[in-house]
């Protein structure tokens, strides 16, 4: 009798193991919808009027807490998400649009956070561009975990969420044709060496100077009054264009009312209620009318007028024989001098400048020599 006792014992435990295997196999199993999954490839299968949508097997952990998606193909719209939703997401909403789920959409920069009005967080993302989704485990607390996207291994931004009881699960949204992404589940993130001193995509503490100007990971947002003409904001680099880093570029992600954003070189002593161009010792190129402002409060046409979507850059071409003093240790800039040498280029921000006073101290017109990044805004305006 107790041999058969422990024999039925015996199949109740393999039972129970089968049970306990089939559940997790079936717990830890990829889930899509109008896909197409070709080893790490994702591409679009739908119609172009429903939503198609991936969610990974597991949930991001403290061991495994960050994943990127390489844009592969932007298709018809570039109607992309990247984000984190619960395990038994509805597949034909796009992830960030239903509740305790958050996305990250490429095609107008948004974040989606449980709503399917999305609100502007960072830039618009392109065939080639990478984009990143992790947690920061380490601040998980009371149910909540702070999410953080990446564009092209640089941060964009990050929220506070809730954690859904079964974990968030990484996830990807299409919604047009010809659509392809390539997905890395295993993808690191961490501090990258930055390729440029004068990268937009600095946090707050790279900026010299902010006035009326808000930063929220890579996106600058007027924050001022914008009713007259002293209601100018600024945001001011804290160094300068270099032999090194002589070029920057802004995407303009929402051109406000107006589009008043100007985007130039200027001293680092710049009014702040000015924009660049306006007054002396600065120079810049002025969205809303397409003109150059040079030391001036009048400009001249120039180039083309910028709207939504553009991106305007600047930059120095420097004369092979200019030569910056202490270029190396631009960490500091405070502390640096910028000292052009024999043969030097002559800095013409001031020779057009007839507020400039007479029998100025030439220590100090040579002071004036040194230049900053500047991009401003003067309406409910956004920039990248």
């Amino acid at each position: 009798m107790d041999d058969i006792n422990l024999h039925y014992r015996f199949l109740n435990w393999r039972r129970r193991i089968r049970e306990i295997r089939e559940v997790r196999a079936v717990r830890y199993q990829e889930r899509y919808k109008r896909m197409l999954k070709n080893g790490d490839t994702l591409s679009y299968q739908g119609n172009s009027d429903e939503v198609g949508c991936y969610v990974a097997p597991r949930p991001l952990s403290k061991g495994n807490c960050y994943f990127e998606v390489t844009i592969m193909d932007t298709g018809v719209r570039g109607t992309i998400a990247v984000g984190l939703v619960p395990q038994h997401y509805k597949l034909d909403h796009q992830p960030g649009w239903l509740p305790h789920s958050i996305a990250y959409h490429a095609d107008d920069g948004k974040l989606y956070n449980g709503n399917p009005v999305g609100q502007q967080f960072g830039p618009k993302c392109n065939r080639g561009d990478r984009i990143g989704c992790g947690i920061y485990a380490d601040t998980s607390d009371a149910g909540l975990v702070t999410v953080f996207f990446t564009k092209n291994g640089k941060e964009v931004g990050s929220v506070v969420v809730p954690v859904a009881p079964d974990g968030l699960f990484p996830a990807i949204g299409m919604h047009s044709l010809g659509e392809e992404v390539r997905l890395d589940l295993q993808a690191e993130w961490g501090s990258e060496e930055e390729d440029s001193v004068m990268m937009v995509d600095s946090h707050e503490d790279e900026w010299a100077r902010l006035y009326d100007v808000r930063v929220s990971g890579t996106l600058l947002e007027y924050v001022g009054k914008g009713k007259s003409i002293m209601d100018v904001g600024l945001a001011q680099a804290r160094q300068p264009l270099t032999t090194r880093s002589h070029y920057f570029e802004v995407e303009i992600v929402d051109p406000g009312e107006k589009c008043y954003i100007a985007l130039g070189l200027a001293r680092r002593d710049y009014p702040k209620n000015r924009h660049p161009g306006w007054s002396r010792g600065s120079v810049a190129y002025h969205a809303d009318d397409g003109k150059i402002f040079h030391g001036s409060g009048v400009g001249d046409q120039f180039g083309p007028r910028c709207f939504e979507g553009d991106i305007m850059g600047c930059g120095i071409m420097f004369p092979r024989d200019y030569v910056l003093d202490y270029e190396d240790e631009m960490d500091d800039w405070d502390a640096a001098d910028v000292r052009p040498k024999q043969g030097r280029v002559e800095n013409l921000l001031y020779l057009n400048d007839e507020d400039e006073e007479e029998g100025d101290d030439p220590e100090q017109e040579h002071e004036g020599r040194k230049v900053m990044l500047v991009g401003v805004g003067h309406s409910s305006s956004q920039m990248f």
